[in-house]
């Protein structure tokens, strides 16, 4: 993590995460237990192996950067991963790992992105992806006290209409006005490579949702083609011209006036994952960046993406690299979770619970 290690200061701040893809959390470890459990052959040999891989520099974007060769892309590592898991056991166990990291770090409240269009077209069953992960979602709750609202994500890569499909395929485990629903999902999101696939392709889906009374958010990828014309669709055109109700990514957006002024305007936040950007943009650029955000007045959370595909750096080392790099004081660190719990979907009662506990941390701050 740059040579940074996680403050007391950090590691004791309660925290509330709005960015990061689950099937991002599948460790080296688990992803090693499924592959034998599942009797599915890995290309490594060997477990260290296949811990070295996670460690592999990815380009990212192939579209603009050529490929290297015998490297993998970002995304085809992502999915590589993904064919492990095959059972509801499986995708629970994926979550409650994560969910377990999160009491470790004190993040008392996540909303995971999910997808099943990245698991149905290997054949595997609608439901074992959100059963898996809705048993999670209660155990955690119980056990840990680590409370998740989920996201389903449209996988822009693919066409619109499988992103409806596996919408109406989901829409029994959704929350919001749909009877019967389960509760696992209470919002939808864009997510998988956005190279000229803009936010506005999927309006029908972010309407169908809307109607059943979920909540609507959109990536906007840092230093992406189109990014600017990706955050003014984000900002000013979807959802029949209201906006989406958050935007990850979206740092963009510092480097135009209409687009930052939008955001503060139409109070959208954005979830920012500074890590995932630092990989490819010197520190004297970046958090730079992040700071004039914060002094125009944007609204923002930090949180931290695809962490074990990001050299295993979580919310607490994105938090850190703020902290250290941005000129963030504990005042304003604590600021930026209170930021997070206002963007956030939680229930009332854990938002207030969250207040209380960043209350107490700004009292022993001002000691």
């Amino acid at each position: 993590m740059n040579g940074l290690s996680i403050s007391p200061f950090i590691a004791k701040l309660p925290k509330v995460e709005l960015h990061i893809h689950i099937e991002g959390t599948l460790t080296p470890e688990l992803r090693w237990e499924l592959a034998h459990r599942n009797n599915i052959s890995l290309s490594y040999a060997t477990f260290e192996d296949l811990k070295a891989s996670y460690a592999v520099t990815l380009n990212h974007r192939p579209e603009l950067n050529g490929r290297q060769p015998g490297i993998p892309t970002f995304l085809e590592a992502y999915f590589a991963g993904c064919e492990v898991l095959r059972t509801e056991n499986d995708f629970y166990d994926l979550a409650m790992s994560y969910l377990s990291r999160c009491a470790t770090m004190n993040v008392r409240y996540t909303e995971p992105f999910f997808d099943i269009q990245a698991h149905t077209r290997r054949g595997v069953p609608a439901e074992a992806v959100l059963n898996g992960y809705l048993r999670a979602q209660q155990d955690s709750a119980k056990s840990l006290g680590v409370h998740s609202r989920w996201i389903l994500c449209f996988l822009r890569d693919e066409p619109v209409e499988l992103g409806l499909q596996a919408y109406t395929e989901a829409r029994p485990w959704a929350a919001g006005t749909v009877e019967g629903g389960k509760g696992l999902l209470h919002a939808v999101g864009l997510a998988s490579n956005a190279y000229e696939r803009p936010p506005m392709l999927f309006e029908e889906g972010f309407s169908v949702a809307r109607k059943d009374g979920l909540h609507v958010t959109m990536h906007c990828d840092f230093g992406q083609k189109d990014t600017h014309a990706h955050m003014a669709e984000a900002i000013f055109h979807v959802c029949d011209g209201q906006g989406a109700e958050r935007i990850d990514h979206g740092l963009d957006a510092e480097d135009r006036e209409e687009l930052w002024t939008g955001l503060v305007e139409r109070n959208i936040g954005l979830t920012l994952c500074p890590h995932a950007y630092h990989r490819r943009t010197a520190t004297d650029v970046l958090f730079p960046k992040i700071r004039r955000l914060w002094e125009k007045g944007v609204k923002f959370c930090i949180n931290s993406d695809d962490p074990t595909l990001m050299h295993d750096v979580w919310i607490d080392g994105n938090m850190q690299k703020v902290y250290t790099y941005g000129g963030f004081s504990e005042g304003d660190m604590i600021q930026l979770v209170r930021n997070a719990v206002d963007m956030c979907w939680a229930d009332d009662e854990i938002k207030t619970a969250i207040h209380l506990e960043l209350d107490a941390c700004g009292l022993e701050v001002a000691k």
